[in-house]
């Protein structure tokens, strides 16, 4: 039975092809548009800042005057990207209740500078730099001092927060 032309009627054939590209519409929607939000959720989350305070411990643990390594890790999610980093640094006490904590990545290049107790520096291997015990460049090409964490003490124990700053001098 085919419809007379001119006729505002559609065949039973055209009338099954609407209906399933329609009904197939709307399920490829319901599929895909929350498949899109999940895709891109990751992406189009506001970056936290990290403001955290991470203890070192007690104070009683860092000897006076004698630079002492301290490391752990962190995680840092950025989108679909989980990235575990390892912080290193040395706690350098003052007295009983001046503590400063360094970086121990080189101003230079990035290299991890190590504590030599025989001559009392911080010495970088990548161009022989040397920072002396407050973290201060005094010889070879870093440009600045070691960066600094920002330091509290609270009931004894030593905190530190992410990330160090950058000092001048």
């Amino acid at each position: 039975m085919s419809a007379k032309p001119g006729s505002s009627r559609i065949s039973r054939r055209d009338f099954v092809k609407m209906t399933t590209a329609f009904i197939g519409t709307l399920i490829g929607a319901g599929i895909g548009i929350p498949m899109i939000g999940y895709l891109f959720s990751p992406a189009l989350r506001a970056q936290e800042e990290d403001n955290t305070w991470i203890s070192l411990g007690p104070l009683e643990n860092y000897p006076i005057g004698m630079p002492t390594p301290f490391s752990f890790m962190s995680r840092k999610t950025n989108g679909w990207e989980n990235t575990a980093i390892n912080h290193k640094m040395y706690v350098v006490r003052k007295n009983e209740e001046q503590v400063r904590v360094f970086s121990v990545i080189c101003t230079h290049l990035g290299c991890h500078v190590t504590w030599h107790p025989d001559i009392q520096d911080y010495v970088s291997p990548c161009h022989d730099g040397h920072f002396d015990i407050m973290g201060r460049n005094i010889s070879g090409p870093p440009p600045r001092p070691l960066d600094e964490f920002i330091t509290k003490l609270e009931n004894g124990n030593l905190f530190v927060t992410l990330p160090p700053f950058k000092r001048t001098a």
